[in-house]
Order: C-alpha cells, then structure tokens, then sequence
C-alpha cells in the first residue's frame, strides 16, 4: 500500500476539473411537538437553516478538503438561489470562473427537513431538460479554456440536464489529447455514452438499471461478469461498482479487487458517492494501484455516512483512518 503521508501531501499539487450538475443543498432544522389539524402530518417548529453545496458542488467541497484544487463547470440559473450558489462558493474558496448561468433554466435546490436527527420531507425545485444549443456552446468554450491545465477530469452527472453527449464525447477527446484520466459518476440517462473513459463509477442499482441485468451484491461471480460487461460496452479502461455494505469492487488496468466495507454506525449516506468519487479521481491523477484507488475510496465514503446531512470528507480523519489500517 502507498504511504498515507505522501499520497496526501501529493493531493495539494492536484488540478481537477468537475463537469456537471450544480445544487444547493437546502436544510431546515427543526422539532416535532404535534400533528396538524388540517391533514395527518407532522408539524415542524423551525430552528435553524442552511445553504450547502451539493451535486457537483460537493464533489468540489469534497476535492478541495482533501487539498486539491477544484475548478467547477456547470450550469445555474439566473436567480436567487444560483447567487446564493455563488456566494457558497466563494466562501468555500471555490472558483466560479466555470460556471455559466443561464436565463433558461433555475438553479437546482434541493430542501430537507430534518426533526430530530430524522427526515421528514425533501422538496425539489429543478429541470431536468438538456441543456439548449447556446448552453452546451458555452460550456464547451469554458471546459476548453479550463481542462489543459487540469491533472483529472471528473464527470458528475445527476441527469439533470447539464452533461449532453456533445460534452461528454468532446471532453473526452480534448483530454485524451493531454493524456488527462477522466472520472464518471454517471446516472442512467447518459449512462453508456461515456465512452472511452478512464474510471467509471456506478452503484448497484445504476449497474443493474443501465446494464438491465439482475446482479446480488453478495454473489462476487456475478458483479465480475456484469461489471467486465460494462467495462467492455464502454470501452472503459475500468470501472468501480460502489456496493454499500458489501463495499467496493475495481476493475482496471488488469488488476481485480474486492474491498469489504468497514463497520459503521451511518447516520446519512448523502453524499457518499460525492466524496467516493472525488478520492478516486484523485489517487488516478496520482496513478496508485487498483488497490489503493479502491480501498482509500471506500474508506472515504463510509467515514461521510457518520454524519447527518451533505458533509465532504474530513482529510485529517481520513489520513488518521488511512493510516491505522495498514498498520
């Protein structure tokens, strides 16, 4: 295994640039005293609120606690909720010099309301339309200006719209041309288009909805077939299956390897895949192994289900973790 002290003090010399869909994570924090009189629901007494990054913006939260630079293309709309969007990047240190807003379309939010440590609704004000002619022209520019100087590409697709297959297969091209990985994240509506990339990270159930096959996490022939299935329709030179409590598995470059996952109490699996993604986009621009790739990934990911809400990973606790289990 790599050492944790370089792999970590490496991260801080890293560029990545993340292609994809923007939000804000919106929580209203409150209690439960009663029912309603006008319907059998709960009422929530409101405490506190809060703005958080989320989607793609969190995969930026999340690369840039582990000390790597982030540099974000993505769509908002012109409203309050993508000032707001902003204004979280900028106090996060996140460029914006990426992002493209758009008249024609809103910002993605996403609003929880959370009583007692438990989620009583989620509302969502979104599109899901793809992006226009005049969209998709500026982020192309933008991506074009911004990936020569990147170490890794990471596509964080939530199919809302932003990633198209003009972006995807351009992107592609222009990194191929610098010799830069590229890193998916994929939902099911581009989920084959993503062809010839470097590392490709679905969960069980995108697996099994893309590839329209019955897979048992807990049968380790059948995640091999499906997952050399995928890797060949794709023409990928991996791919990494996030299997929850079965942990993670990784084909690429010749290497296959089946991580378990750690014991945990989990809080919240928001996010988890955010910040899953992110440490593996890193450690490929690294170029460790397989194994390292996986095992730090999943690591990762279970340490954020610890905690409630979209939270990017904690590197000091990350490293300590990283650490004690190769000792």
């Amino acid at each position: 295994m790599a050492d944790p002290q370089n792999i970590f003090q490496s991260f801080a010399q890293l560029k990545v640039l993340i292609i994809g869909d923007v939000m804000l994570d919106s929580y209203i924090w409150g209690a439960v005293e009663r029912i309603s009189p006008e319907a059998p629901v709960p009422i929530v007494t409101v405490r506190t609120k809060d703005f958080r990054l989320g989607g793609a913006a969190n995969v930026a939260l999340n690369v840039a606690a582990l000390g790597a630079q982030p540099i974000l293309c993505a769509l908002i709309g012109d409203d309050e909720d993508g000032k707001k969007l902003l204004q979280r990047l900028h106090e996060n240190n996140i460029s914006s010099e990426g992002i493209v807003t758009s008249n024609a379309r809103p910002t993605t939010v996403k609003t929880r309301v959370i009583a007692s440590h438990q989620h009583v609704v989620r509302v969502d004000e979104e599109t899901d339309k793809i992006a226009n002619a005049e969209e998709e022209d500026r982020l192309l520019e933008k991506i074009q200006k911004q990936l020569p100087q990147c170490d890794v590409v990471i596509f964080e697709d939530y199919d809302k719209g932003v990633i198209t297959t003009a972006i995807i297969n351009q992107t592609v091209a222009w990194a191929k041309q610098h010799d830069i990985p590229t890193v998916v994240d994929p939902k099911k509506r581009n989920f084959l288009s993503y062809q010839g990339v470097t590392l490709f990270k679905p969960n069980l159930k995108e697996l099994r909805e893309g590839l329209k096959v019955d897979v048992d996490a807990g049968h380790q022939n059948q995640v091999e077939i499906a997952v050399a299935k995928l890797k060949e329709k794709l023409q990928a030179s991996g791919v990494m299956l996030t299997l929850s409590e079965h942990g993670v598995y990784i084909d690429l470059n010749g290497e296959r390897v089946k991580i378990p996952a750690h014991e945990r109490e989990i809080a919240d699996v928001s996010g988890a895949g955010d910040t899953v993604v992110s440490i593996a986009a890193l450690c490929l621009a690294l170029q460790l192994s397989p194994q390292d790739i996986a095992a730090l990934a999943n690591l990762g990911g279970g340490l954020v289900c610890q905690h409630v809400g979209v939270v990017p990973i904690n590197k000091r606790e990350l490293a300590a973790e990283w650490a004690s289990i190769q000792n």
